[in-house]
């Protein structure tokens, strides 16, 4: 039966004698009136612990005016002491703990950021070691276990001060270094590989129709072969920083689409079926890690008629319990065996 549990990879064997477990779980994200340090959120990631979560992606946003602006800021969706209090949270509810920035650009994907002139690039790269050193200094106070010192910046990995930004990270904090690229084609470009602890790729490829399952089978297998070699000719492991799609129908042929994007018809089998290949293709020994995207701290959040990305609710939570804690439905377990 080939049901998908990663390999372990030991977060804190720089700072405690290596405690070995796989690095699967969610990204998080704050509700509306439900802020990490609240009674709900701390619900919700027990709730996320009992199904077999072992880590979190904690994510705070900077934040620029359009793709080509060098003046990135803090965002305002996550205070210092908010994310102080996600770190806590995740840690009192047993869970390991990934501080994950993302670049928010409106109406714009943060691999569309781009500057126009080398002044430019100067500035930005600054202010975004800046905002980054104080998330790091936060992470390493708070004893998370890895620090994401970017996530999908497509445009900016061929700069020269990638390699001064993950120095002065690792001054700041001593657990594990790791960058997100977007998909295979982009990880297989990244030159800084050497200088992090982990090669990190989110996975969102068009993956068809629907009712092809074959076929996206046959494509994540490729994948994940890809990465294979990656992590061979590198000599790290590979954390998967985010899979998902909404539990909507037509949703395999972009699983990138939001909400916002397309309106669409609930199809939570789908996002059960999809994630659950994807658990099954990365069942590999390279692959250290995956995190799902998402869940969110709203214990209430998802559900069946939600056509979002959450599996809170959804048939896609028992199937990763089946993954995670070997607790599966004989549906389950036949499923997930083809």
């Amino acid at each position: 039966m080939a049901i998908a549990v990663s390999t372990v990879f030991s977060l804190n064997a720089k700072t405690e004698p290596a405690v070995e477990e796989p690095l699967d779980g969610f990204n998080v994200i704050a509700s509306p009136g439900h802020p990490f340090g609240s009674d709900t959120a701390k619900t919700s990631l027990d709730e996320a612990k009992r199904i077999g979560a072992r880590a979190i992606a904690v994510i705070p946003f900077f934040w620029q005016s359009m793709p080509a602006s060098p003046n990135l800021i803090r965002g305002n969706d996550m205070s210092d002491a908010e994310l102080r209090a996600a770190i806590r949270d995740a840690h009192d509810a047993g869970l390991a703990v990934l501080v994950k920035p993302h670049v928010w650009v409106p109406a714009h994907w943060a691999g569309s950021v781009a500057m126009t002139s080398e002044e430019d690039w100067q500035q930005w790269f600054a202010n975004y070691r800046s905002e980054l050193n104080r998330v790091a200094r936060i992470a390493a106070d708070e004893k998370a276990e890895a620090l994401v010192i970017g996530t999908e910046l497509s445009a900016t990995e061929q700069r020269p001060e990638w390699t001064n930004l993950i120095g002065a990270a690792r001054q700041l904090f001593s657990g594990r270094l790791i960058y997100m690229a977007h998909n295979i084609e982009e990880a297989e470009g990244v030159p800084f590989w050497g200088e992090l602890d982990a090669i990190g790729v989110t996975l969102y490829p068009p993956l068809g129709a629907d009712s092809n399952r074959t076929g996206r089978q046959v494509r994540m297998r490729a994948i994940v072969g890809r990465l294979d070699a990656l992590a061979a000719r590198t000599g790290k492991p590979v954390v998967v920083g985010e899979i998902g799609l909404r539990s909507a129908k037509g949703a395999a042929a972009k699983p990138w689409e939001s909400t916002e994007e397309r309106a669409a018809t609930p199809d939570p089998a789908l996002q059960a079926a999809v994630i659950a290949d994807w658990l099954a293709a990365l069942d590999r020994p390279a692959i250290r890690g995956i995190l799902v995207w998402n869940w969110f701290t709203d214990p209430a959040g998802g559900g069946p008629a939600d056509t979002d990305f959450t599996v809170q609710g959804k048939p896609a939570q028992e199937v990763l319990r089946c993954a995670w804690l070997r607790e599966c439905s004989e549906d389950q377990a036949g499923a997930q065996a083809q």
